[in-house]
């Protein structure tokens, strides 16, 4: 009987675990074809496309919110001060990562994003040793030379300064330290940030339509509904992850985080973006040294 109970919460646990890697594969892949929804919407400004995703995002979260009853974590958001203000700027950088993501897409620059996703893992380490006086092991300190040499191969030798793929890196690594000191589940902070863009949002797409400069409305029955899609799109993945990091360690998470920005690479191959010598040498530094960072990673959290 103890064997049979035994054999049982084994196959739960890994039953747990398993749907939690599906969660995983399946947020990343989403996120990694990303593209194929900005590049359906080329044709409208980056920053309506921002203000969709913000508004129609809010409707879709607040249903989740209601549904997992978490409206506690909501109110308590808003009466701390220190939360709402730490939400108050993750918000802004969140918007304006999104919103470069955005012209990255619609100006072909998807190697760029790629790139940026790619090397999120490492300014996150980054700023760990910043923020919080971690110390970079020597395997990720070697990451970070290989990345280092990528760049400014692309930079010398190919005449292209990484703006985007460094402000994407970096303005994602400043959000998730944010959010790291705040007390709120991913919904719930989802939802405080969005609400806390609403107004804008609103107000500056309300405006274009006055003025006669909004695809919104003005544009057809499919195209409206395919900006309404941008919040869904943008909610779902995230539910997903959730899911993931509840069910996975941080390490399996850190490897599967890559399925992202591959998938954007291919896209921006599909697409016709040219593959330079320097992007290509840029590429292998930075797949090298993620390897080198995941292994490093993935070993730690075994030894631990």
């Amino acid at each position: 009987m103890i064997r049979k109970h035994g054999n049982l919460r084994l196959e739960t646990s890994e039953r747990y675990k398993r749907n939690g890697l599906l969660a995983g594969i399946t947020a990343f892949c989403l996120w990694g074809v990303f593209p194929l929804y900005f590049i359906l919407v080329r044709e409208v400004s980056p920053v309506e496309v921002l203000l969709h995703r913000v508004i129609w995002a809010v409707p879709i979260a607040t249903a989740i919110i209601h549904f997992r009853r978490q409206w506690s974590e909501i109110k308590d958001a808003f009466k701390d001060q220190i939360t709402l203000g730490y939400l108050c700027a993750s918000a802004i950088f969140i918007a304006g990562n999104w919103l470069v993501y955005i012209v990255a897409v619609q100006q072909e620059q998807i190697f760029q994003a790629s790139l940026g996703y790619y090397i999120n893992p490492l300014f996150f380490a980054l700023a760990g040793v910043v923020v919080m006086g971690e110390k970079l092991r020597g395997a990720q300190s070697l990451a970070f030379v290989l990345a280092a040499i990528g760049v400014i191969v692309l930079t010398l030798s190919g005449g292209e300064f990484p703006a985007i793929a460094l402000f994407l890196g970096t303005s994602f690594a400043i959000y998730g330290v944010i959010r790291k000191k705040v007390m709120i589940g991913a919904i719930a902070g989802l939802l405080v940030e969005h609400v806390i863009l609403l107004p804008f949002a609103l107000g500056w797409l309300l405006y274009l339509m006055a003025t006669g400069n909004a695809d919104f409305g003005s544009g057809g029955l499919v195209l409206n509904a395919t900006l309404i899609a941008a919040g869904p799109i943008s909610v779902v993945p995230l539910m997903f992850f959730v899911v993931a990091a509840r069910r996975l360690n941080l390490s399996t998470i850190g490897i599967i985080q890559f399925i992202g920005p591959t998938l954007m690479f291919l896209i921006g191959v599909l697409q016709g973006e040219e593959l330079t010598i320097p992007r290509i040498i840029c590429f292998g530094c930075i797949w090298v040294a993620v390897v080198l960072f995941s292994c490093d990673a993935w070993l730690a959290a075994r030894r631990r």
